[in-house]
């Protein structure tokens, strides 16, 4: 080894995705996705609600879920039986019963306008594709249980939108195989763990960085952990995206509220990430302003 051995800094860095006029990617501020997926209950008032807390914590996105019941619910599953705030019920008629539709999506996408942000969806199934593109969403997301559907990913690759696709569940072939459907200049990948709340030791964040390196886009972090401390980690590891399940309040009745984020845990959220990314700065060494004065007092220079 020679005495003036260098550090070789010219690692590949991703190129940005833009979603609509977002730039989504390394050196851009992390784009921050309010999940309200099922969350709002069948209630477009709670949705409304939900939206309003995003753009008031200062998020980019909000993004639901769009099945068809029909094709998304088992067979098996279809009779069972379900007690739901709105009584007894089969549990095809309860997914039925807080699927949103055109009226309510129609209005979401008002609100959103409204609100400043971007929308979109996880589609389960080819149909919601096809219903999601009648709005012209800005982008889609691929859920971390879709990604083995190919059908449903070539039916997304085809829309010509960027794709925001989850890896949850998920092997490093099912991973492998569903980025070979996709535009890779039109992609981004999420490091997640879907269990629901997730335990920190599951999260395993260092696959932020196998992912980035193993497949050259931008990768970001979906979290479904409790508390803000594995998704702020993610930022200082190099997640160019955070998206986190929201609530009004996480003791409503659902699948998913235990696990999301309250509208001040929302705010603390964005409020850390900006700090985060300031903090972060551009990895060279110089002395501060700040610094000037105690250099001044304090060096003491020897020869």
């Amino acid at each position: 080894m020679t005495q003036n051995a260098t550090t070789d800094l010219s690692v590949s860095v991703p190129a940005p995705v833009a979603i609509g006029d977002i730039l989504v990617g390394p050196g851009q501020p992390t784009y921050v996705i309010g999940e309200i997926g099922i969350n709002h209950n069948g209630d477009v008032d709670i949705a409304r609600q939900l939206i309003e807390v995003a753009a008031e914590a200062g998020c980019h996105a909000v993004k639901f879920q769009k099945r068809t019941p029909e094709i998304c619910v088992p067979k098996e599953q279809r009779d069972k039986i379900r007690q739901t705030p709105w009584g007894e019920m089969t549990y095809l008629e309860y997914k039925h019963r807080v699927e949103f539709g055109r009226d309510e999506y129609t209005e979401i996408a008002k609100i959103c306008e409204e609100n400043g942000l971007q929308w979109f969806a996880s589609p389960w199934d080819v149909p919601s594709v096809e219903f999601l593109e009648s709005f012209d969403v800005v982008a889609h997301k691929v859920a971390s249980a879709s990604i083995t559907d190919h059908e449903l990913l070539r039916a997304l690759a085809a829309t010509g939108k960027p794709i925001i696709l989850s890896t949850g569940m998920s092997t490093i072939e099912e991973i492998d195989a569903a980025v070979e459907i996709f535009d890779r200049s039109k992609l981004i990948l999420m490091h997640s763990t879907s269990t629901y709340p997730m335990p920190p030791e599951e999260a395993n964040l260092r696959t932020i960085i196998t992912l980035r390196e193993r497949y050259g886009v931008p990768v970001g972090y979906s979290g479904h952990e409790r508390g803000l401390q594995i998704s702020l980690a993610a930022v200082t590891l190099g997640a160019v995206a955070v998206e986190r399940h929201i609530t009004l309040d996480r003791t409503m009745w659902g699948s998913d509220h235990a696990a999301s984020l309250e509208p001040a845990g929302l705010q603390h959220l964005v409020r850390d990430i900006r700090v985060i990314e300031q903090a972060l700065g551009d990895g060279v060494k110089r002395v501060f302003p700040g610094e000037e004065e105690p250099r001044k007092r304090l060096r003491r220079t020897t020869a």
